[in-house]
């Protein structure tokens, strides 16, 4: 199988398991905000989820990612080191977990209490069981990408996607209210942890004959590389999460119920460019280790082209339909989503180029690099979050997010240029034909918005928008139908 293959049909079966995920993802978010969950309540879940996201950072560190690394690297360098790899990155992950889930029983209080909602402490103390699950359930999903085995990896979220759907909703109904759903969460995450630590040691523990002796300095690589990336993705936690804790910190739990419908909603449209991106980026470090930085170019800009022509029209007709789509799917009682989600629209657009890239960068070894960039542009981003949500409340913390994201988009694509050589007239000359058929679209859709007076009456607008993409980016040349055609076969 040649890599177009190879990455075609790892991007079907990650985007198969990803859509699982979203679609259980998004049940999840209709059944509790429009059925089960009040406003307070449902704002409650996810400030509670915010504050453990933080947490979390000190049980994981890099360490998944920076073994992911190494296990593509060594799978075809010098496969006696990955179960040397493997029980290195278990103990240290043991250990963190260790420390932090103890501190957080211990203290869980008084962190209750420091962050100004003490009501919140149970949510936090059941968080012991949600750091560990998650943990283990992401660094199974992330050790079995650097394998380049992408469909039993995006299997694990699916799995946990779906068991996250049927516990949460079962505890909820049971009259647990939202520290129910929390549990259910951590059973969800149970089950995908136990599936793919269960696959990792089957499939490449036990397959591969360990070296007799451990490389010298492969285990402090290892902790090395998570150093940069634990900056990334500490950077990450302050883009997707503190915010949404800042935001229950200065207002209610109402609004921070707003601001994450809306994030939860740009989260679904992005699975695709998600999907994308987890499939392509460890070919990148396999074409960088064998000098085929030519292959690689080609790869990234055909990905970039696709992104771009899919993200571009959806976010600016979500932009046109956010009123109408929030207030008849989730009910008018979370219309203070509806500018949120708008401004976030833009950071739709944003976030798929950086899912498609960022990984990447990690695989080139160019983590320090984006860790920096991603450092700087959290920090600025916390800073606007605070100077921006007292005054302008949830609308403020998506202008923050979208303002900051843009630099650090800008400099990801520079680095990326800088390995790659982009071809940069030709995906301008690209942008310009994307901006073209978004025009006619939102055009067709505005004119259909006016006459939207139930949820048939909108995805009616949303198919007409749908539609009219289809045919402009066919005929215009952006979309081959015959490569289309053999994708879905």
């Amino acid at each position: 199988m040649n890599r177009q293959d190879h990455i075609v049909r790892g991007f079907k079966a990650t985007l198969v398991s990803r859509a699982i995920y979203m679609v259980s993802s998004a049940l999840l978010m209709l059944v509790l905000a429009r059925f089960l969950l009040d406003p307070d309540g449902y704002g409650a879940l996810y400030w509670a989820i915010g504050v453990l996201a933080v947490l979390q950072l000190v049980a994981d560190l890099g360490l998944g990612k920076s073994a992911a690394r190494y296990f593509s690297e060594y799978r075809e360098r010098d496969p006696g080191q990955i179960p040397h790899l493997i029980r290195t990155t278990l103990a240290l992950k043991l250990a963190l977990l260790a420390i932090v889930t103890t501190a957080l029983l211990a203290f869980h209080e008084h962190l209750a209490a420091a962050l100004g909602d003490p009501g919140a402490a149970p949510f936090l103390a059941a968080g012991t069981l949600y750091i560990v699950a998650f943990s283990f359930s992401t660094t199974s999903q992330i050790a079995l990408q650097g394998f380049n085995r992408l469909g039993y990896s995006a299997a694990i979220q699916a799995i946990s996607g779906a068991g996250r759907l049927v516990f949460a909703v079962a505890f909820v109904v049971l009259g647990t209210g939202a520290l129910g759903a929390l549990f259910g969460y951590v059973v969800g995450y149970s089950i995908s942890a136990a599936v793919g630590l269960t696959i990792l040691y089957l499939e490449y523990y036990t397959r591969y004959e360990p070296a007799e002796t451990y490389e010298p300095g492969l285990a402090r690589r290892l902790a090395e590389y998570s150093v940069p990336l634990t900056a990334t993705r500490s950077a990450n936690v302050i883009d997707k999460r503190i915010d949404i804790v800042l935001v229950g910190v200065f207002l209610t739990p109402a609004a921070v119920a707003f601001y994450q419908l809306g994030k939860q909603i740009t989260d679904f449209a992005l699975a695709p460019a998600e999907a994308l991106g987890f499939t392509i980026s460890p070919n990148f470090g396999e074409q960088k280790a064998t000098g085929q930085l030519e292959s690689a170019r080609r790869i990234y800009e055909t990905s970039l082209t696709n992104v771009l022509l899919l993200y571009v029209p959806a976010a600016v007709g979500l932009v046109i339909v956010a009123d109408p789509f929030v207030t008849m799917v989730f009910g008018a009682d979370y219309a203070g989503a509806v500018p949120v989600l708008q401004v976030l629209a833009g950071f739709i657009v944003l976030q798929a180029i950086t899912n498609l890239t960022s990984d990447s960068l990690d695989y080139l070894g160019r983590a320090r690099s984006r860790a920096i960039a991603k450092g700087a542009t959290s920090v600025a981003n916390f800073g606007l979050n605070l100077a921006l949500i007292p005054t302008f409340g949830v609308v403020g913390a998506a202008a923050a997010t979208v303002a900051t994201h843009s630099v650090y988009v800008a400099v990801n694509l520079y680095i990326v240029h800088s390995e790659l050589s982009l071809r940069l007239e030709r995906l301008g000359r690209t942008v310009v034909r994307v901006c073209g058929i978004t025009g006619v679209m939102a055009v067709a859709v505005s004119l259909v918005t006016p006459l939207i007076s139930n949820v048939v009456m909108l995805f009616v607008a949303i198919a007409l928008g749908a539609a009219t993409w289809g045919v402009l980016a066919v005929t215009t040349g952006m979309i081959d139908a015959q490569q289309v055609r053999s994708v879905i076969s």
